[in-house]
């Protein structure tokens, strides 16, 4: 895997991956154009353990409509400004059987998400499923 970030002016800077995804960073306080690097390593945490649930619930045939994963991150005060507390809120939808949810959730949480892997290392991780119906 490769990337690369590329200063633009001020405080933003370009960022490609190497399959050819670009995002914008801003290490501005404002983050007016762009979001900052913890804030995409939060947004990765969402979408890694968005994949690895919607993955595992399609293989048991649950028949789920919708799923968001929302972040509350608390970060250590002195840097490196490390994560020490996450809170994710998993949002499903769909008539998915409570035990269906909550394997799929601890998977992800215990052997797939490699993201949720790295940032388990500093912080506590908390795990909420709320049912929407």
């Amino acid at each position: 895997m490769q990337a690369n970030v590329t200063w633009k002016q001020d405080m933003t800077f370009d960022a490609l991956s190497h399959s050819g995804h670009s995002i914008q960073f801003d290490g501005d306080a404002a983050h007016t154009h762009g979001a900052s690097p913890m804030e995409v390593v939060l947004m990765g945490l969402c979408g890694c353990t968005a994949i690895d649930v919607v993955s595992i619930l399609r293989k048991k045939r649950e028949p789920f409509t919708g799923l968001t994963v929302s972040a509350v991150a608390e970060q250590a005060a002195e840097p490196p400004k490390v994560f020490s507390h996450v809170k994710l809120i998993y949002r499903v939808s769909g008539t998915v059987s409570q035990k269906a949810m909550e394997d799929a959730v601890h998977l992800s949480e215990t052997k797939y998400c490699s993201v949720a892997g790295m940032i388990s290392k500093t912080a506590k991780i908390e795990y909420v499923i709320e049912y929407a119906g």
